[in-house]
């Protein structure tokens, strides 16, 4: 009898291991399956907005654990976004995206007229004429690594797509896969259910509540410039 039991045990131990096994694989599996980038037409195909994953089915791939999201917008820009139906300030942003402003990164360039100059302050990286990209600080690469790292999906967007779509372009420059990278386009054009609102009315006023958003500074006062 007790032979049996131990017998039942183990068996019960094989099963519910084998289940396990396949359900981990299952969802193992479930992450790396993903639609290969591949730019949309029209307008916002010029800004490298992608076809298959964009502000309108986002919400089907947050919580990834194999991805990062970030949003390349400034908390405030001084670019006149609203001359575009857009906003300067960052009015609200989607769950599990992180702000890392673009402006940032290397210089802002080609920005429509009616918004007129954004950031023009110190930025991680120059934007040379050839296309490609010099570090500014010795820190730079580390920086950039660290924020949008290889080994995973990096989901890209801002107001409109257009930071987003030169964030994958300077990022591409530096080495990275261009298939790990999705430009998903703007806040402004996002109607799903994961909207975190930053921007408030209180007494006719607008408030914004920038203590909601996870915001990548960069202390570039701390940095080591490189040597020209």
């Amino acid at each position: 009898m007790k032979k049996n039991i131990i017998i039942c045990l183990l068996l019960f131990t094989v099963v519910v291991f084998t289940i396990y096994t396949f359900s981990i694989e299952k969802v193992t599996s479930m992450l790396v399956e993903l639609p290969k980038p591949e730019v949309t037409g029209g307008e916002r195909g010029m800004l490298g907005i992608d076809k298959n994953i964009n502000e309108f089915n986002i919400d089907n791939y947050l919580g990834r654990s194999d991805s990062v999201y970030r949003d390349m917008r400034m908390l405030k820009d001084p670019g006149n976004y609203e001359a575009i139906g857009g906003d300067s300030y960052l009015s609200g942003f989607i769950k599990d995206f992180e702000i890392v402003p673009y402006p940032y990164l290397t210089e802002v360039k080609g920005l429509p007229e009616k918004v007129g100059d954004s950031y023009k302050g110190k930025t991680l990286f120059k934007m040379n004429g050839d296309g490609t990209f010099s570090a500014n600080y010795q820190e730079s690469m580390s920086i950039l690594e660290y924020l949008f790292p290889k080994d995973k999906y990096i989901f890209l967007m801002c107001g409109g797509g257009g930071y987003a779509g030169k964030t994958k372009e300077l990022l591409v420059a530096l080495g990275w896969n261009s298939d790990y990278i999705y430009n998903v386009g703007g806040y402004w054009n996002y109607e799903g259910t994961n909207k975190v609102l930053v921007k408030r009315e209180v007494n006719g006023k607008y408030i914004y509540d920038f203590w909601k958003v996870l915001y990548h500074d960069i202390d570039f006062k701390n940095l080591k410039e490189v040597k020209k």
